[in-house]
């Protein structure tokens, strides 16, 4: 019988390479070796793309297996499975394929088949041409042409190396034979930002253990999302030694470093993924599998530092006090641990994102709010409160774009453009 599963297994390219945790598929077949050379080959990728990959070829193989014997090519074999994606295989309540997929987003179908495209070019770089290729290319039609050349431009323009950029016409002048569906242009309305006149209550009174004692670890992260504008998972990067104070105003001045290249706190080593794996047997925790309790994103923000770093921008700038303040008593408190992170558990571990979520949820509940993404009492919506208060507070696109570590200065346009309401309720005042 077909089947095809999916399993972590340890891979090394050679004896003296070292081994990476890295997804599998196995079919009857047995293991699908291309595909695990494919993911070392990229394995700088983070974990969540390698899961998405590995989901798009397990997604080919399942079809492959139902529908092979239906098409003459593997071109149209490849355009039945990407209309499979957008429009499902149930029809009238009856699936001959026993797939019984429902259907998918544009967005998403796009992403799908951009993973199975990459794959099988590296099939055809490794193995040769004498493969079926799945997605050739093929002549771009002048408008075809002119639109790549545009989406190009629009791309490089935003580059901060776009100077270094030597196009030719020629890669413009193909296209796949195999293309998904058109993307929808939205604009969304707003993002969703934690209640101003509630984040004080959520802070002194939120965030407590049992006992009734505070819970100064939350109370900082939570201060580093709202008035620092750092996302959850930087927060988790962070080590006690990237914490220091400024003698004169008694600010907390905080370093976020790149979690494996970033420069070690320890001379002896390089980077930091050195240090952890030597001292700690650690490894940089955007490393780790999304289900390990260790893992913490990396969403590869601006670097400003030669360390590889990037230093938190406290808004308003007396919240770096009040932050040195909490940061005193919880280091007072805070249980010994045996990694180098800031901030750890009750145990003396680090901190997962599970844990903190589950405290902010009973924070929120806990002074009287939901927890909820549209009502913008999740932990991402501090970082959208503090991008918002920097536009209400008069700074420029380029000073947002900076304080906020985006790479892009069109990526902070989102806290500068008004909502729908704010239009409306300007409408009713100039009417």
């Amino acid at each position: 019988m077909a089947y095809t599963l999916k399993r972590r297994v340890s891979y090394k390219a050679s004896a003296a390479s070292l081994s990476h945790n890295l997804p599998a598929i196995f079919t009857k077949s047995g293991l699908l070796i291309s595909h695990l050379r494919y993911l070392y080959s990229n394995r700088g990728k983070s974990p969540s793309w390698m899961e998405r990959n590995t989901f798009a070829v397990e997604l080919l193989l399942k079809f492959i297996e139902r529908q092979v014997s239906n098409f003459s090519s593997a071109t149209e074999l490849l355009r039945a499975f990407v209309e499979a994606l957008q429009f499902g295989t149930i029809q009238d309540g009856q699936d001959s394929s026993g797939l019984f997929w429902s259907t998918r987003r544009n967005e998403d179908v796009n992403v799908l088949l951009h993973h199975i495209t990459d794959y099988c070019d590296y099939l055809d770089t490794v193995y040769g041409t004498d493969l079926p290729k799945l997605n050739p290319l093929r002549k771009a039609t002048h408008a075809e042409e002119r639109l790549q050349w545009c989406a190009y431009y629009r791309r490089h323009s935003r580059s901060f190396l776009n100077h270094l950029a030597n196009p030719s016409r020629q890669q413009f002048s193909v296209v796949r034979m195999i293309r998904g569906p058109e993307r929808h242009l939205v604009d969304i309305e707003a993002v969703y930002r934690f209640p101003e006149n509630r984040i004080e209550d959520l802070l002194l009174h939120g965030f407590v253990f049992p006992s009734g004692e505070p819970d100064y670890a939350s109370q900082l992260i939570v201060m580093l999302m709202h008035f620092g504008g750092l996302r959850l998972s930087e927060c988790f990067h962070i080590y006690v030694h990237d914490v220091h104070l400024d003698q004169k105003s008694g600010s907390a001045l905080i370093s976020v470093f790149h979690p494996s290249d970033g420069q070690s706190p320890d001379e002896r080593f390089c980077k930091r993924n050195e240090y952890l794996a030597t001292k700690y047997r650690l490894n940089p925790r955007n490393e780790y599998s999304r289900s390990h309790r260790l893992y913490a994103g990396w969403k590869g923000p601006l670097l400003t530092n030669r360390n590889l770093s990037f230093d938190v921008m406290f808004y308003p700038a007396s919240k770096a006090v009040e932050f040195t303040l909490v940061l005193q008593k919880y280091l007072a408190t805070k249980p010994s641990s045996e990694s180098p992170f800031l901030f750890v558990n009750s145990k003396g571990n680090p901190e997962s994102k599970k844990n903190f979520y589950q405290k902010h949820n009973r924070a929120v509940r806990r002074i009287g709010l939901e927890p909820s993404k549209s009502l913008g009492t999740t932990p991402h919506a501090h970082r959208h409160s503090y991008g918002y208060r920097l536009s209400q507070g008069g700074f420029s696109q380029l000073e947002i774009q900076k304080a906020m570590h985006h790479k892009s200065p069109e990526s902070c346009l989102v806290y500068l453009k008004p909502s729908d309401d704010e239009v409306r309720r300007q409408m009713r005042d100039t009417h």
